[in-house]
């Protein structure tokens, strides 16, 4: 079965996550390690103990995410070895943040590399939120093409497009409140205001933009080992420049979730592995093809399943 990986974004984020893997899965505990180093924090303390609100800063929630991703990545791959099994993916793909996550799994770059990114990028992104009176919100059941008309008119952004009636609007508050009731009386089952920070994913992460770009100028990146499907185009990224260019312009970008997902259905993709915290991404495609099988690592029990169906 050709078997794509898939990597959480920032709302995944949980205290204990990572923990029981760490306890007791070697590779596991010596990402969180390694991370801790790089950083010159405790980052795992964060991840296993929290508390919630240090968790959820968006400077933190970032790296810990990402470590934990790839941590469950390290912990399938050596409970397979074990078995005398091998981890075989032909492509990665990522929500967000979780494109960096996709990126390092397909040898673009190292972990300590996307890791620093990946800091770099939740900093910016706060101070973009503290420098804005931005906001985010669900709309549930409206066609995407109305949505994006209502966000037209009310100067809010399409922010996600997740899967089949889930679509995520960015913007000022204004703009934002206005296009949840524009949505409601043109069909919208429901408006969900979203607890973040700001209006990810819209102009007014502009101030993110240039700093993480410059980031990117100055990393080590290589093309990717197996395909690597872009958030911003829903299509491969292939050399490092489109990678640095993409990677940079999605801060600021609709995220294409359904479409991704859709591209890789199309290239024969029938099996698809959720690493991290959460099953968020097993949920979405169950609205995309509730007929794939979405298998997720984020615990030693989940990690035992799954290794077991490999």
């Amino acid at each position: 079965m050709k078997t794509a990986l898939l990597f959480a974004g920032q709302g995944a984020q949980v205290v204990g996550m990572g923990k029981d893997l760490a306890a007791a899965s070697p590779a596991a505990r010596q990402v969180f390690e390694r991370a801790n180093a790089v950083l010159g924090c405790d980052l795992a303390r964060i991840c296993f103990d929290g508390p919630e609100a240090e968790l959820t800063k968006t400077d933190n929630a970032q790296p810990a995410i990402f470590a934990t991703s790839i941590a469950c990545l390290e912990a399938l791959r050596a409970e397979l070895d074990v078995q005398g099994k091998t981890l075989e993916f032909a492509a990665t793909a990522g929500l967000s943040l979780g494109e960096f996550t996709a990126h390092v799994a397909a040898g673009t770059m190292s972990f300590e590399d996307g890791l620093r990114l990946v800091r770099l990028r939740g900093q910016a992104m706060q101070a973009a939120c503290e420098a804005t009176a931005g906001a985010m919100a669900a709309v549930l059941n409206l066609d995407a093409a109305v949505c994006a008309e209502v966000c037209r008119e009310s100067g809010a952004e399409v922010a996600n497009l997740n899967c089949p009636g889930q679509i995520v609007i960015s913007g000022e508050k204004a703009a934002v409140a206005a296009a949840c009731e524009m949505a409601k009386t043109r069909g919208a089952k429901r408006t969900l205001p979203l607890n973040v920070a700001g209006a990810y994913h819209s102009r007014l992460m502009a101030g993110a933009q240039a700093p993480l770009a410059g980031a990117l100028a100055g990393a080590t990146l290589t093309a990717p080992k197996v395909t690597v499907v872009s958030n911003v185009t829903a299509q491969p990224a292939a050399t490092p420049d489109q990678i640095r260019d993409l990677l940079a312009r999605q801060v600021v970008s609709s995220v294409y979730w359904e479409t991704s997902m859709r591209w890789l259905l199309a290239q024969g993709f029938q099996r698809f592995i959720e690493l991290g915290p959460g099953t968020a991404l097993a949920g979405f495609m169950k609205r995309i093809d509730a007929a794939v099988p979405v298998l997720s690592v984020n615990s030693c029990e989940s990690l035992a399943a799954v290794a077991a169906k490999l």
